[in-house]
């Protein structure tokens, strides 16, 4: 089952959608120093997230130093924090305070695609979380179907339409090489 979530203001994180995101949030302080305030850093980068093709330094001044919240951003992206965020969402309950910020999460994670690369791409497209992608789904890699067709027994000699066939094929799971910027700020 594939999906898109509705688009939803930006809010500030609820206490209820705090405390949902708390059991998933990594031990991410440096050389054993506390984390200041990573609820308002959160907070930032789901701001941002809102906001299609800002970069960090649109960040208004009230959620701090842009690059302090990237920093954060790509440790919790190293961390796995976004892919077991993403998992997490797929398997909440309607009534879960995780599907309040379920826009909000899909667009943080467009952000990581990047930093995530095709293990997160097969996770969203796995758990069928369309609005994380970046671009629409035909113009992005396709690992799963990369992976069955690498699979296909293929038998002593192929005819030449079956190979060129499988090399459409293949052309199409590997995704777009430039993807334009107006296909993917109006995706979702």
């Amino acid at each position: 089952m594939s999906r898109l979530t509705p688009p939803a203001p930006w809010t500030p994180l609820s206490d209820a959608a705090w405390a949902a995101l708390q059991p998933f949030l990594p031990a991410l302080s440096p050389q054993g120093r506390r984390l200041a305030d990573p609820r308002a850093r959160l907070d930032a980068i789901f701001h941002l997230a809102h906001l299609p093709g800002a970069a960090w330094k649109h960040l208004p001044e009230r959620f701090g130093r842009p690059d302090t919240v990237a920093r954060f951003f790509r440790r919790l992206t190293h961390a796995g924090f976004w892919h077991a965020l993403l998992r997490a969402l797929a398997k909440a309950p309607p009534g879960h305070p995780l599907r309040a910020l379920e826009y909000a999460i899909c667009r943080a994670c467009r952000r990581t695609a990047r930093l995530g690369g095709l293990p997160l791409l097969r996770l969203i497209r796995r758990l069928g979380l369309r609005s994380a992608l970046g671009a629409p789904p035909w113009l992005l890699p396709d690992p799963l179907l990369s992976e069955t067709l690498h699979r296909l027994p293929l038998g002593p000699r192929p005819g030449a339409a079956v190979l060129r066939s499988l090399g459409r094929l293949l052309r199409d799971a590997a995704g777009r090489a430039r993807i334009p910027r107006s296909v993917r700020l109006g995706w979702a």
